[in-house]
């Protein structure tokens, strides 16, 4: 039997209120003071920080109640088959604790933005602590009034407050602070590291290691910070498998004939919309912008045969980039293609925008509810997104058997094209860190969260690896849906949207670039 969590909608309260202010909600699910912690009125001492008691002072926040809503797991556990079944494998834990830890996951979202924004000078960020018993830990200046305030949450007995110096408003203000003295971009080679509750400058992309300003601008930051150096970045290279059905969905295979008369491709990532109403694939940048696509690119599904027309490549707006910081392409309909790629006309239903769920033997969901359609709601931004989340990605890299007449995107004897799920390990220089396992073929290919249908990022780079995925902890990166819809409406204005519904048919008839 499934537990029930979080079925209420409860009110987060404010120091002051009346009753017992605890300075910690531990695993256990009692409410005591921190261990160790000194009293409320004890300067900070050099070691303060997470696991000490910071030196805090009374909130000033805004004191007016707020609400959180939670789903009851078993109902959370039905939409997300796979998230369960990773938790379940990779932790040992049962079917019951790995749907609690996926609702306490779809949960933590909207906490998070409601701490932020209720308690700004104490609220400094929070992870899931995956490996510590599904723990969702949150950091605090002052933890009396956080702890109070998500006492009463839906599953709140997996909750801990932890003390901190610093609040997640000051150190996301001095990361603006290094990276403006730094010449770079916040957010994305000057991140925060809630965990840690410092900030950290990403050397290896935009930062030189041995960039000559980097002490003073460390030294300047007003709050702990430190250098990591970025990983090498391995470029997935592109590729195709076979779904010609419509409606067009994330996860399908897309080829791109190159300008030296080969054959690449990616997987498509998202349906998008803009604001005339006219739709648009997104995929990686990659995929059509670089050494070998210097004309413009059509984007076709299984070019070897039957070659359905898809996309091409858009010049005028340009709406694709291939830099380190951007990856991504917004892929208009070649003319007459969003005819065979929308809902069929009078099709019913609620027409929702898809991505394509593909059971594979390496995806222990296989056994449960297999292959099936995830309707997309929306999408969560970079800054929401939190570390220890299980997140799941579907790609379309593959290496044909002998005899078999499809282009080899190298992902190698053995894999297995479909969708995979696993959990973020990090945010670094702007993407998201995920460990699953991807192939060549597989750029561009949408990453989920599987109970809400939230869209999260498309594959840009990550981990070399060559055909089946034997190593558990392979790492992909993930460039931040978000991201990716803030720069393409700078730059063109045209007010792309992630779309819910469709693609349908409409009656623009404005050129397809």
């Amino acid at each position: 039997m499934i537990s029930t969590v979080g079925a209420a909608t409860v009110a987060l309260t404010r120091e002051g209120d009346a009753g017992a202010t605890p300075t910690a909600v531990s695993a256990a699910g009692d409410l005591s003071a921190t261990a160790g912690a000194a009293p409320a009125d004890t300067p900070p001492s050099a070691d303060s920080g997470i696991g000490s008691r910071a030196g805090a002072t009374r909130s000033t926040s805004d004191a007016r109640p707020v609400t959180a809503v939670g789903r009851p797991a078993g109902e959370v556990a039905k939409d997300a088959p796979a998230s369960v079944a990773y938790l379940s494998d990779r932790y040992r834990v049962s079917q019951d604790e790995a749907a609690r830890r996926v609702a306490l996951q779809e949960l933590s979202a909207p906490l998070a933005a409601t701490l932020a924004a209720r308690y700004p000078t104490e609220y400094a960020g929070m992870w899931l602590d995956q490996a510590g018993g599904g723990v969702l830990t949150i950091a605090a200046t002052d933890p009396a009034p956080v702890a109070k305030a998500v006492a009463g949450v839906p599953d709140a007995a997996h909750m801990k407050v932890v003390p901190v110096r610093h609040s997640l408003r000051e150190l996301t203000a001095a990361a603006a602070r290094v990276a403006g003295a730094l010449g770079v971009t916040a957010g994305t080679d000057v991140v925060v590291d809630e965990q840690a509750n410092e900030v950290l400058v990403l050397t290896g992309g935009a930062v030189a290691a041995d960039d000559a300003r980097l002490a003073g601008a460390l030294e300047s930051a007003g709050v702990p910070a430190r250098t990591r150096q970025l990983p090498p970045s391995i470029q997935k290279s592109c590729d195709p498998l076979k779904c010609a059905e419509a409606p067009m969905r994330g996860g399908i295979r897309l080829d791109v004939p190159r300008d030296d008369d080969t054959v690449g491709g990616c997987t498509s990532g998202f349906n998008l919309r803009a604001r005339s109403g006219r739709y648009y694939v997104l995929t990686a940048g990659h995929c059509v912008v670089g050494g070998r696509h210097q004309e413009v690119d059509r984007t076709w599904h299984q070019f070897l045969g039957p070659k359905v027309p898809v996309g091409v490549e858009s010049t005028s707006p340009v709406l694709a980039e291939n830099t380190t910081t951007y990856d991504y392409a917004v892929i208009p309909y070649q003319d007459g293609a969003i005819d065979r790629w929308a809902y069929p006309r009078r099709s019913g239903g609620d027409q929702a925008s898809l991505v394509n769920y593909w059971c594979v033997t390496d995806n222990p969901a296989c056994a449960t509810k297999g292959s099936h359609d995830v309707k997309i709601t929306g999408y969560t931004a970079y800054s929401a997104v939190q570390i220890g989340w299980v997140v799941c990605a579907t790609g379309s890299g593959y290496t044909p058997k002998a005899g078999e007449v499809y282009v080899d995107s190298g992902a190698g004897a053995g894999y297995v094209p479909g969708t995979r799920c696993g959990t973020i390990t990090s945010k670094t220089n702007g993407r998201i860190n995920v460990r699953v396992c991807a192939r060549p073929g597989d750029s561009g290919g949408p990453l989920f969260t599987e109970s809400d249908g939230r869209a999260l990022g498309i594959l840009n780079d990550g981990d070399p690896g060559s055909g089946a995925c034997t190593n558990p902890n392979e790492q992909n990166f993930y460039l931040p849906v978000s991201t990716i819809l803030d720069r393409v409406n700078a730059n063109t204005g045209l007010g792309i949207q992630l779309a819910t519904r469709g693609p349908l048919l409409n009656p623009i008839g404005s050129s397809n670039r």
